[in-house]
């Protein structure tokens, strides 16, 4: 898009019907206003050209300008009342060209192209060899076919919506659906929970103090057991009592042993020679 931004001078358009002193004052309030505004002092140029609308409301480049500033300023709907104003008072088809041609940029900037159309049509009429204004209208035509109607727009995003909306629902029962398969898997494998319990006690999981309490009498219990196996049952010698026994057995051996020893010695006189 092609945006023209010319300022009107005071001797461009000027038709004069107030008086020299007042019609001065004009112009310069106007040029002061071109100034602040090249220099994108928009506040100060708004305040020139208002106050030159203030001796001469309907004066056009008056007018013109301060639209150009609001667009600079992207202040869009002022800019485009001031644009309506400048056609509606200018006195040649050069002005009005200019102010269709601009009103048209507005449109643009808002997206409305239905209506940039028709603005640049009307700037084509009023100066049809003008190139810029052409090519604004060809490209204002172009976005317009493409744009999809209003009420066709609000139902694709409608349909946009619902169609979200649905695929969210969607995602939601199916992780419900996979939690709830997965709960009912672990529920018919004991195997699992019972190594799942074990790799918890493996990792020292922290035990209340009943647990604790029933973990020290399980363990009385076990040495009770333990004890009782390690103890000889009715009729049996525990191996304290078998050797002590054996030890009471060697003992009394040898004590055998010595007496058929002596007996050895005294038994049976022995045969010699007589010592007479």
């Amino acid at each position: 898009m092609k945006m023209r931004v010319n300022f009107f001078y005071f001797s461009v358009i000027l038709t004069i019907k107030i008086g020299f002193s007042q019609d001065e004052k004009i112009t310069n309030y106007i040029y002061e206003g071109n100034k602040n505004s090249q220099n994108e002092a928009f506040v100060e140029a708004e305040k020139s050209y208002r106050k030159a609308l203030s001796l001469s409301p309907e004066k056009p480049e008056a007018l013109y300008n301060l639209g150009n500033t609001h667009f600079l300023d992207k202040q869009y709907d002022e800019a485009s009342q001031r644009f309506f104003q400048t056609q509606k008072f200018a006195t040649t088809k050069e002005a009005k060209h200019l102010a269709f041609h601009n009103m048209g940029n507005v449109y643009m900037q808002k997206k409305e192209y239905k209506k940039a159309v028709e603005a640049y049509k009307n700037g084509l009429r009023n100066n049809p060899s003008d190139d810029e204004t052409r090519y604004n209208y060809a490209l204002a035509k172009k976005l317009l076919e493409n744009e999809k109607p209003p009420e066709e727009q609000e139902k694709d995003d409608k349909k946009d919506q619902k169609d979200q909306k649905d695929q969210q629902e969607k995602d939601k029962n199916k992780d419900k659906n996979q939690q709830g398969e997965q709960e009912n898997k672990d529920e018919q494998d004991p195997e699992k929970e019972g190594n799942e319990g074990d790799e918890k006690k493996d990792q020292g999981e922290p035990k209340n103090e009943g647990d604790q309490k029933k973990d020290k009498k399980e363990k009385e219990k076990e040495d009770q057991s333990q004890q009782q196996n390690q103890s000889p049952k009715e009729g049996q010698l525990s191996p304290q009592q078998v050797q002590s026994l054996l030890e009471a057995m060697n003992n009394q051996e040898k004590k055998v042993q010595d007496k058929v020893n002596d007996k050895k010695v005294k038994g049976v006189p022995l045969r010699g020679k007589k010592d007479w």
